[in-house]
């Protein structure tokens, strides 16, 4: 009679703490924002500082490797005004000492003829005045070079954008991940709890206390995985951003389904006026194109003007002069070497011809393979939330069953595992879909604004 007491008041007192741990099913995970049916609400803890936005500031402000593309643009604007300098005067001074002894008029007047020659300055000045326009085709190259660092630092922006969303989804999933795992030590814990006062009231065998304190023993462990990953996640994202040592900060957003209606031509569309490779390949076209101009112009003279004073001779200041004149300056021509780098010329204009094609189909491949994903993904949402609603169903019924003597330890066990696995399917799937988004918004070289942003705009 008192067993059965203790017995009626355990039932009653673990009912009252389950329906406080394990609410109806309609007001546990998962649970549908207004705005999506695949919106988990809840999904993240609310310690947080940073947002999606705040992150990506940030690499873009730290990131090296924008940095280092951002100097190339500097070196390179510095290599255009040397190549023009070629327009500016050349000025040179010389001073020295010489003797010498002149040994032919030594030999024949039978004495020997000896003279210190002295120059106290030399002072030259060269002015080109035109060239046909060799320095002309030299600066455009250049040109063309500044542009295309300018392009690739836009390729590495875009680069460094989708690394930093990637990151910043691996972390929600990572936190994601924890919490479940949280949950399930929360769950395994009351399942010990249970089965132990079952066992000490003689209701179950002590192999359910041995059984649950195991699972109690696993799932620990995996929260510690969990929570390990959580760092990883923490420090991958810090090394995009640039910023490997920054304070500890918490996360602002939540892994979320924000669908997007974009068809594949609209995509190709956008890439052909957005993608910077696309650019860049059109630039290396052209720089190959001067090149070719340039070395036809081998053999072209240069027109200039020289003048030059002198203040020396017997002594440092007895005599002085000067010559001025204009000169036409023929280069030494070798007619294999310049019809040969003529050929290697047409040869690399061709090539770039081939690689710009080349690129165009990579990023067409590209596009494709970014669009494919993203449906894909797209597609895994329903079926991996209905999993949810299973699961957590059948572990509900599960643990129902347990609570009244009618469910194994092992049974129990399973739903629960089931339950979890189903959670973190569907945040892997949340995950991959969030990360797929971004890649194709990389693919596409522009930021992909979905429906509910526009509307959001517009108010």
């Amino acid at each position: 009679m008192l067993k059965k007491l203790i017995l009626i008041i355990f039932l009653i007192t673990s009912t009252a703490f389950a329906s406080q741990e394990f609410p109806e099913s309609d007001k546990v995970l998962p649970l549908s924002d207004a705005n999506s049916d695949y919106i988990i609400s809840g999904s993240v803890e609310k310690n947080i500082d940073l947002t999606l936005e705040n992150c990506i500031e940030l690499a873009l402000g730290n990131n090296p490797q924008i940095n280092a593309a951002f100097q190339d643009i500097l070196a390179s604007d510095a290599r255009i005004k040397q190549v023009w300098s070629n327009y500016f005067p050349q000025l040179s001074w010389q001073t020295g000492y010489t003797r010498i002894r002149q040994l032919q008029l030594s030999d024949a007047l039978g004495r020997n003829l000896t003279f210190n020659y002295y120059i106290l300055g030399q002072v030259t000045l060269q002015q080109m005045l035109y060239d046909f326009g060799v320095t002309q085709n030299q600066a455009t190259i250049r040109r063309l070079d500044y542009e295309g660092y300018k392009t690739t630092l836009t390729a590495v922006i875009n680069d460094v954008i989708y690394q930093t969303k990637d990151a910043y989804f691996a972390l929600l999933y990572a936190y994601e991940s924890k919490r479940v795992a949280q949950d399930t030590v929360d769950k395994f814990q009351l399942f010990y709890n249970q089965a132990k006062a079952f066992y000490e009231i003689g209701m179950n065998p002590k192999v359910d206390v041995t059984i649950a304190e195991s699972n109690l023993s696993s799932a620990k462990l995996k929260l510690i995985q969990a929570d390990n990953n959580v760092n990883l996640a923490i420090a991958r994202l810090n090394n995009v951003m640039g910023v490997p040592f920054i304070d500890k900060y918490n996360i602002l957003d939540k892994l979320q389904y924000q669908p997007l209606n974009m068809t594949f031509n609209q995509a190709v569309d956008i890439a052909r006026e957005a993608r910077p490779e696309l650019k860049l390949a059109e630039i290396k076209v052209e720089t190959a194109n001067q090149t070719l101009k340039l070395v036809k112009k081998s053999f072209y003279p240069t027109l200039s003007v020289e003048g030059q004073l002198q203040i020396g001779g017997k002594q440092w200041t007895s005599n002085h002069g000067y010559n001025i004149g204009g000169y036409l300056n023929f280069p030494t021509v070798n007619g294999m070497l310049i019809r040969n780098e003529i050929k290697e010329a047409r040869y690399l204009y061709d090539k770039e011809l081939a690689n710009a094609q080349n690129t165009q189909n990579q990023i067409y491949l590209e596009i494709q393979n970014a669009f494919l994903k993203l449906e894909e993904k797209k597609n895994q949402m329903p079926v991996a939330l209905l999993q949810v609603k299973q699961a957590k169903e059948n572990y509900e019924l599960s643990y129902g069953r347990y609570r009244v003597g009618e469910a194994s330890p092992t049974e129990l066990k399973d739903s629960q595992i089931m339950y979890e696995n189903a959670q973190l399917t569907y945040y892997q799937a949340l995950y991959e879909y969030n990360s797929a988004k971004a890649e194709l918004e990389k693919a596409v070289g522009k930021n992909i604004i979905s429906e509910e942003e526009i509307i959001e705009l517009g108010a």
